[in-house]
């Protein structure tokens, strides 16, 4: 393990994983379930989760996809109740141009793909937030929807989570894994940031 990746282990506290697996878990409930999510950099943050976790012995891969999926798929559920329930008003609460096109194109995407939608849906920035309560709102079957969830929470959450922690094993990746987590994330952000000022202008 690298210089900095020593130095770093032995500043964390003992509460450290848990606060891991809590942050991560937040973070990828909050931008699966509420609209307030759409930025959030979630394909990054789960490869860079593996990174980490593969380059830490007090972190347990097990424990880490668990709450990954959990999240993910609790997210959607709330997602799609809270669309049953409050219908298209909720949707448009935030009655802004931009929105209004994330909206319309998660709109067409689920009446194109319909269960296929929330599954696919899962990699794809924004249009993951929104496909559940547009699901909802239209009255999806809701065991429909519960397995399309299921599948996508497993084959997005669990299934990027993986591919960073086994990436991270390789030896000259697991050495430089805060960086390459630290760039993943960063490059999200600034993308999601680049894409906001370019709607703003349409």
């Amino acid at each position: 393990m690298s210089n900095f990746a020593a130095s770093f282990d032995t500043q964390l506290s003992p509460v450290a994983p848990f606060l891991f697996y809590l942050v991560i878990g937040i973070i990828i409930f909050i931008e699966t379930g509420l609209l307030i999510g759409f930025f959030l950099p979630g394909d990054s943050l789960l490869f860079s989760a593996g990174l980490v976790a593969a380059a830490r012995d007090d972190l347990n891969i097990v424990i880490l996809i668990s709450v990954i999926f959990l999240a993910a798929f609790i997210g959607d559920q709330v997602g799609y109740v809270i669309g049953r329930k409050l219908g298209r008003p909720y949707l448009e609460r935030r009655n802004t141009p931009r929105m209004m096109r994330m909206l319309a194109r998660s709109e067409k995407f689920y009446a194109r793909y319909g269960w296929w939608s929330v599954v696919i849906a899962r990699y794809i920035p924004w249009v993951r937030t929104f496909v559940p309560p547009i699901a909802g709102t239209v009255k999806m079957n809701y065991y429909k929807f519960l397995s399309a969830n299921a599948l996508g929470a497993l084959l997005w959450g669990v299934g990027i989570t993986l591919a960073g922690f086994y990436s991270g094993s390789i030896e000259w990746v697991k050495d430089i894994s805060y960086f390459l987590a630290a760039f993943f994330i960063t490059g999200s952000i600034i993308s999601a940031i680049i894409n906001y000022r370019r709607d703003r202008r349409v």
